[in-house]
This record gives structure tokens, C-alpha cells and sequence, in this order.
């Protein structure tokens, strides 16, 4: 696997902070972020469960332009395959 790396959270200190990557052959998102407290996660239950595999992430909005590119190059890389 090949991860395509765009960018964390410019905001931080840049050690262990939110970060985001497309995966290359997939053109999936791959992000990186804080769990989500507890009552965020009831909020997200609220329209349906979480399974096991799953977890809610919460990314900063100083990201926007990073996660904006990464949608960009995802977008473009699953028009070709």
C-alpha cells in the first residue's frame, strides 16, 4: 500500500496530530484525528450504529484545505481505474 501524505493540522505542533492521505491504489481518504468524546459519538448514534470497524474521528476545520486537496487527487485517482 502507498499512501499519498497532504498534510496535519497546521494548527498543531505537528507531532501525533490530525493528518490526511489518499491511498494511491484505492483513491480512499485515510484520515487521522481525535476520538470523538463521548457525547459526540451519541450525537452520531442518533442516525445509526458504529460497528466494531468503524470509529468517529473528529477533524479540526484548520484541515479544510489539506482534506480539500486530498478530495481532489481521490477524485481524480478513481476516475482512472
Amino acid at each position: 500500500m502507498h499512501l499519498i501524505f497532504f498534510g496535519k493540522d497546521p494548527n498543531s505542533n505537528g507531532n501525533n496530530c490530525p493528518s490526511v492521505w489518499v491511498d494511491e491504489k484505492s483513491a480512499d481518504l485515510v484520515l487521522q484525528g481525535w476520538k470523538a468524546d463521548a457525547a459526540t459519538e451519541a450525537e452520531c448514534l442518533k442516525v445509526g450504529d458504529i460497528p466494531e470497524t468503524e470509529g468517529v474521528l473528529r477533524i479540526p476545520a484548520s484541515m479544510v484545505d489539506q482534506i480539500r486537496k486530498a478530495c481532489d487527487e481521490a477524485e481524480q485517482r478513481a476516475a482512472v481505474q
